[in-house]
């Protein structure tokens, strides 16, 4: 057996590991790097895609672990079918069918967060240099997930509605296993595809042969009007959709869902059984009380109120103290506003973070969310977490590290 190569083990006091290629060519979140430092509470931090703490229904989740606790017993507490809890997937599935699509419960996967489902869909269906198509930027998260398969990303291009369904030709689609796409306010730009958008993607999919991936964490975060209909409204028998209840009750229950035609739901479900057999069995059963409550009907309003209006005031401070020469996305819902400097003016987004955590800001450079051919002079900024004071004093700060308004 030859002796492993410098770089190649995991080194410890007593001996040496041998790493596998995809552990090797893990790369850490870039976003996760950055959260390291915001937790010092004087960082005024616009980098984590987290959903306000203030928002989490701390006691009717409560109430809803122990009357499950108390009702169902250790039953809660026992090992479950990898498919989900049946009453959580017939609640996705009716709330899916009264959006117009109809859907079985056959049809839905739950997973312990949607992160997970774009790890489930990346076993299943990524082969070593296997082209997918992204978006471009596209979700960091999404980008790692499939990284660790070595497929061949090729990157659809945007503009400021989004991802560009006519820019897939037959080159650029030739053998890809899926697309890849954030439809509802994407991270990390905001930006959500039109009703016509949506209809040319899907026809796009059918013309060249490829899969829909439809990642829909933020689609329940409208600020004013509801998102058009899902992809799997056009064509639902190539999509497969993922969302999670982490935006809408707390991010730390991990629980998302996979919606897709039934045969392809089979695939997944061997697959989950080999990662963790199934999504925490008490978990599933209290969210399940909490979504069913008329809690909701109160609860989605108030966050969808609080994120429009910590937008508009980041909207606004960027309007008086970013230059002129900058662009940004105005989204309609979701927890992130996308910028675009002046090229001509050579900023590195990088380089000017390091600058803003000297001044205790903090925010995403936009390099890492660009699968192919990065852009250097973006930037993501979320504001969800920050109270509005605090918004204006961080944005003010930027601005002046970007210059005066000319």
């Amino acid at each position: 057996m030859n002796a492993p190569q410098k770089g190649n083990v995991l080194r410890s006091t007593e001996s040496e590991m041998p790493l596998a290629r995809r552990a090797r060519d893990a790369r850490s979140s870039a976003i996760r790097e950055i959260l390291k430092v915001t937790l010092r509470p004087e960082v005024i931090s616009f980098a984590g895609g987290l959903p306000a703490p203030e928002s989490f229904p701390v006691e009717t989740l409560r109430a809803a672990f122990d009357k499950v606790l108390r009702e169902v017993g250790p039953g809660s507490l026992q090992y479950s079918t990898t498919e989900g809890h049946p009453q959580l997937r017939e609640w996705v599935a009716a709330r899916e069918t009264s959006r117009g699509i109809p859907t079985t419960v056959d049809e839905v996967l739950i997973v312990s967060g949607s992160q997970q489902g774009l790890d489930l869909i990346a076993k299943a269906f990524i082969d070593e240099g296997a082209p997918i198509l992204v978006e471009s930027p596209s979700y960091l998260g999404a980008l790692q997930a499939f990284g660790l398969f070595a497929p061949a990303f090729r990157a659809i291009p945007t503009d400021g509605d989004g991802l560009l369904p006519q820019a897939i030709d037959a080159t650029l689609a030739a053998d890809a296993r899926f697309a890849y796409v954030m439809p509802n306010f994407q991270n990390p730009t905001g930006r959500t595809l039109t009703n016509q958008r949506r209809a040319e993607l899907a026809a796009a999919a059918r013309k060249h042969d490829f899969w829909l991936v439809e990642d829909d964490p933020y689609g329940e975060l409208w600020y004013r009007d509801q998102p058009p209909p899902s992809l799997r409204a056009f064509a639902p028998e190539r999509t497969f959709r993922l969302g999670s209840f982490s935006k809408i009750l707390a991010p730390g229950l991990r629980i998302g869902f996979i919606v897709a035609p039934r045969a392809l739901i089979e695939v997944l479900i061997r697959i989950k059984q080999a990662t963790d057999l199934h999504t925490a069995t008490l978990t599933q059963r209290a969210a399940f009380e909490v979504l069913a409550s008329p809690l909701m009907a109160q609860h989605l309003p108030a966050i969808r109120a609080r994120y429009a209006a910590q937008c508009a005031v980041m909207l606004e401070a960027l309007a008086q103290h970013f230059p002129r020469e900058a662009v940004w996305t105005r989204p309609s819902g979701g927890m992130f506003i996308w910028i675009e400097l002046a090229a001509a003016q050579g900023i590195d987004t990088t380089e000017l973070l390091a600058r803003a955590i000297e001044r205790r800001i903090a925010f995403v450079p936009g390099e890492p969310f660009f699968a192919t051919a990065p852009q250097r002079n973006c930037l993501r900024l979320s504001f969800v977490t920050v109270p509005p004071e605090r918004i204006r004093a961080g944005v003010a700060v930027l601005g002046e590290l970007l210059g005066a308004r000319g």
